[in-house]
């Protein structure tokens, strides 16, 4: 079954929002644009904001480990007393730490330092000028033209590779300034070793040069991990922009979506009165000139308009009602009179009311009702118009000759359900969400002569949701359609707790479920549903 009808007018749908792939490509190429012109504006290859984060890690390391170079400096001049003399130890030790104070200061003044791109390249070369003013004071203590003793070579040999590691591993942000400060000091003791020409300082001399391509690989390893860092950092903060921003977006859309809503809701609060006044008076001429009251027609004819004219109006009537219900529903205003209602009663009711019309084309309805069911706490009301709104759509859509089940029993859970099923042409699984939705009409209910608003299944479905209950569409195609709606077992009477003097307001609870459960619901056995 679905819901049918003409609309008054043809309401343009909203433009549809890009497909997910095609804004993820134009995002990605977007991206790609900015980072080939961040590349062109780089001094580095790579974004000029990383470009200043990278010196940055590079200025906050070398003054973390100031202390550690005081140490190193302070010690290798104590060990260089092995091959140089004492003053000249001493002249070193003052011209590097001098150096090294230097480095800080303009560490500093860096991370003092507004930032302008333009001033990036300036820094860079400031701290490679440094960094290698600092590795030629290593080399200039470390080259001795004279033979030195096994403990002296060792030694200085030592010292190098500490040297090169701490000097890598603090300039790791900026491999051009390890490079400048670790290249002179392993050129210096490789060209001291050599130059002795004995296969032992031969072999020292590799091992130093080794030792420099291992520390510089490591080095541009660690710069490679900082800089992907740095990059996974400014995506997630991208991200959260982005995030940022469409959340404003959607806010922004939502306080329209409400306003929207409050004024379609005034709209339709006012055109109710306006439109019903005139409808009040147009049924009830329209019913006296049917009936023909104050004497026949002279014209036999305008009998049967005065009936068309009745029974568009009343179409029209109940085509309001039904929007104004759906908009009071969708307006969380909807407001239930609950009260102890008799699901078969109603459904028998209803069935007594549409069964003239079901006899007209041909119809049989069957009726498979549970026998002694409970009260249920709801609303009689909304409990009438879900059942007449599916037993007219089942007889709307089922042929000439059909038939029609209508079903009232227990849920598994306890709870009470109503089936209706009919032998109609069926409903496309794909179409199930559009006729469920306001206003929605599948392609069997365009192409039948009987078309409704395209409400009745979604005003069904939103008042057994104010119930707590379900809503459930089964069908295929040229078999029929069933719709099962089920009442929460809260609902059911003989599970509510008595009501005594003095207590608060009734409010349902979960219960045993009831004893009386028949295997024929469509809950409990699948073989009820199509």
């Amino acid at each position: 079954m679905s819901m049918t009808g003409e609309t008054p007018e043809i309401i343009p749908a909203p433009a549809a929002p890009p497909a997910p792939s095609t804004a993820r490509n134009r995002r990605a190429a977007a991206l790609r644009v900015r980072e080939a012109r961040d590349r062109l504006t780089s001094t580095s290859g790579t974004r000029p904001a990383f470009d200043h984060e990278l010196l940055r890690q590079y200025a906050q390391t070398r003054l973390s480990a100031s202390i550690i170079v005081i140490l190193l400096v302070v010690g290798t001049g104590l060990l260089s007393g092995f091959w140089v003399q004492p003053l000249g130890a001493a002249v070193w030790t003052c011209g590097i730490l001098t150096i090294h104070v230097v480095i800080t200061q303009t560490c500093r003044k860096f991370l003092a330092a507004s930032l302008v791109p333009a001033s990036i390249r300036k820094w860079r070369m400031r701290f490679i000028v440094l960094d290698l003013l600092y590795g030629l004071a290593w080399a200039a203590v470390l080259v001795h033209p004279g033979g030195l003793d096994v403990v002296s070579n060792t030694l200085m040999l030592f010292v190098m590779l500490l040297v090169v590691a701490v000097s890598s591993m603090l300039a790791a942000s900026l491999p051009s300034a390890a490079l400048a400060a670790t290249l002179p000091v392993t050129s210096a003791i490789a060209l001291n070793f050599v130059l002795r020409g004995s296969f032992d300082d031969d072999v020292l001399a590799l091992l130093a040069v080794a030792a420099e391509g291992y520390f510089v690989l490591l080095a541009n390893r660690l710069h490679s991990t900082t800089l992907a860092t740095i990059e996974a950092r400014a995506e997630k903060d991208a991200l959260i922009g982005e995030l940022e921003q469409a959340k404003s977006i959607s806010d922004e859309a939502r306080y329209r979506a409400e306003a929207a809503n409050v004024a379609k809701s005034r709209f339709l609060a006012q055109m109710s009165h306006e439109l019903r006044t005139p409808l009040n008076a147009i049924l009830g001429f329209s019913e006296v000139m049917k009936s023909e009251i104050f004497g026949p027609h002279a014209v036999p004819v305008y009998k049967e308009y005065s009936a068309d004219i009745h029974n568009s109006g009343v179409h029209l009537l109940n085509l309001i009602n039904e929007i104004l219900d759906l908009s009071r529903i969708e307006a969380g205003r909807y407001e239930l009179n609950e009260e102890a209602i008799s699901l078969v009663h109603i459904v028998a009711d209803c069935h007594h009311l549409l069964k003239l019309r079901a006899t007209s084309r041909g119809i049989t309805i069957h009726e498979v009702f549970e026998k002694s069911l409970p009260r249920l706490w709801g609303d009689e009301r909304a409990a009438r118009q879900i059942v007449l709104n599916l037993l007219s759509n089942a007889i709307k859509f089922t042929p000439q000759g059909g038939e029609i089940w209508l079903k009232v029993g227990w849920t598994a859970s306890g709870g009470q359900y109503l089936s209706v099923k009919d032998t109609g042409s069926g409903i496309p699984e794909d179409e199930i969400p559009i006729v469920l939705a306001s206003f929605g009409q599948g392609s069997n209910s365009i192409k039948s002569a009987e078309q409704g608003a395209g409400l009745g299944l979604p005003i069904a479905k939103s008042l057994i949701d104010l119930h707590g209950g379900t809503f459930t569409l089964k069908s295929k195609l040229r078999i029929g359609t069933e719709v099962i709606v089920t009442f929460p077992p809260e609902r059911v009477m003989s599970a509510l707790a008595p009501l005594h003097e003095n207590s608060p307001p009734l409010q349902p609870h979960h219960a045993p479920a009831a004893d009386k459960r028949r295997s024929h619901s469509p809950i409990m056995n699948a073989g009820t549903g199509l």
